[in-house]
């Protein structure tokens, strides 16, 4: 029996005598049921993808190699046994799939849906390595094995370690926190996660929307946390509601800071300050946290018939879909490189463009303009050519001179980047951090200047993916239980 992937050598072989190489190469790539762009673009709680099917599952699984040495396992942040959880699917063991999924993902549903496989995972997979074809669809796969689960009502918790009452606060309810939670449960601590807002999941509340990731996706992934023991206190920020050092009082050991990047960064350019323009965290966050598409939301958001969302991210993605949901007329990207070199996820491009988006790529807003109630009416944009690579090795977009032109917008969602919030950093005396406002710590261990002080994802590399988050977090709950243990001996 081989303990990390829980396959053995009997039902292996017989696997590779069922199906020679060959045939499994025949096999096409799975595509993933949609939604119609027509009817998905009515509500911001239709999901796009549909998921996948048992009979499309199982014969996506079958396209696996089982390689000797499988690469794939290489791009995953998490360790996930890739081949393990596939090969169950392959054998209809869909139960078994998402246990092999569990014991390295506190987030299979979530990370199925919204991680970038194509640049991780499925980039090492050996039939593009080998064979220049598309890759094992894992992320489907993934998603798959962790829905079936949850839909079946038998969802297993994974084997705990016995209590050993040393308490671990983790600071931040978003996908590095909750890794770093759940294995730490795992491991026998008792953790509490301090959330700042009402809900929790962090980004994946609200910075991703619900025709991607639907919330009732994400609470099942947290009561999973609850019921092995993670306790969670929302509207609790650390370093105001209470300091570090009343924590430290009340027996907390060790800490995790999770606490994300969400102080929004916007280009300095004339009209900034006029109304109509805001960050896409907080155009999201009204939309897909406090329900701003509902006629009687609390917390509305201005709607617009022409809207504009500055950037080229997943983020610029999500606001300019949900304009579209809101009733844009005309939903436009602006972006300053061209396509090709957006650092959205091609998926989310293609939806966007289904759904009616427009993109002016190779375009900068270079100012803003208001009627006569300060409303912002017009956007100037400039056109770009690309120069010289930059630090980033992309090409440096460089202006276009008198290429200038007016763009009607009643809204203006800026999505070009965050920086890390600094109230938490800055509440733990003598904690290291960059001039970026990056929380600096050591890359293998995620620990801080100060050592009961661990870190990572935005907080950290001030710009993640929920999986990278997610491998900090993992990465931190081992290093954390190593120092613990080593005090207690």
């Amino acid at each position: 029996m081989n303990t990390v992937s829980d396959r053995n050598e009997a039902w292996r072989d017989e696997l590779r005598r069922s199906m020679a190489a060959k045939d499994r190469v025949a096999i096409e790539r799975v595509v993933m049921p949609e939604t119609p762009p027509a009817e998905r673009i009515k509500s911001q709680r239709i999901e796009v993808n549909k998921g996948l099917t048992a009979e499309m599952a199982v014969t996506e699984a079958r396209r696996c190699m089982d390689c000797v040495t499988p690469t794939c396992m290489e791009g995953c942040p998490v360790g996930i046994d890739i081949p393990g959880f596939i090969k169950n699917i392959e054998r209809e063991d869909f139960l078994r799939a998402a246990a092999v999924l569990k014991r390295t993902s506190a987030l299979p549903s979530v990370c199925g849906r919204v991680c970038p496989q194509e640049k991780q995972c499925e980039s090492k997979c050996f039939y593009i390595q080998k064979l220049k074809k598309k890759p094992v669809a894992i992320g489907y796969l993934e998603r798959f094995a962790a829905d079936y689960e949850r839909e079946s009502g038998h969802i297993a918790m994974p084997e705990l370690a016995p209590a050993n009452g040393i308490k671990v606060g983790v600071i931040g309810s978003g996908p590095s926190g909750l890794s770093c939670a759940g294995d730490l449960a795992k491991l026998g601590y008792d953790v509490t996660v301090f959330e700042a807002l009402h809900e929790i999941g962090g980004v994946l509340k609200y910075g991703i929307p619900e025709f991607r990731l639907p919330n009732r996706i994400v609470d099942v992934e947290i009561d999973n946390l609850k019921k092995m023991g993670v306790k969670f206190v929302t509207d609790f920020v650390v370093g105001m509601t209470d300091s570090v050092a009343d924590l430290e009082a009340e027996g907390f050991k060790a800490f995790y800071i999770a606490s994300g990047a969400g102080l929004p960064r916007f280009m300095n350019i004339p009209g900034e300050n006029y109304n109509g323009i805001l960050s896409s965290n907080e155009y999201l966050t009204r939309v897909n946290l406090m329900g701003a598409d509902q006629e009687d939301s609390d917390t509305p958001v201005y709607h617009g018939k022409h809207v504009v969302v500055v950037g080229g991210g997943n983020t610029a993605m999500d606001s300019v879909r949900t304009a579209k949901r809101l009733g844009a007329e005309r939903a436009v990207v602006v972006y300053r490189r061209s396509e090709e070199e957006m650092p959205a996820r091609q998926e989310e491009v293609r939806h966007a463009k289904e759904e009616g988006c427009e993109f002016l790529t190779l375009t900068n807003p270079v100012e803003y303009l208001a009627d006569e109630r300060g409303r912002v009416k017009q956007v100037r944009v400039q056109k770009m050519t690309l120069g010289e690579p930059d630090a980033s090795g992309r090409r440096r977009p460089v202006p276009v001179e008198g290429s200038e032109y007016l763009i009607d917008a009643e809204v203006v969602v800026v999505a070009v980047g965050v920086s890390p919030n600094p109230i938490v950093p800055r509440s733990v005396a003598g904690l290291e951090v960059s001039n970026k406002g990056t929380i600096v710590v050591n890359d293998e261990t995620m620990q801080s200047n100060l050592p009961e002080f661990f870190a990572g994802g935005d907080i950290v590399r001030g710009g993640a993916t929920v999986i990278l988050a997610m491998g900090d977090g993992r990465r931190a709950a081992a290093h954390i239980d190593e120092m613990l243990r080593q005090r207690q001996a």
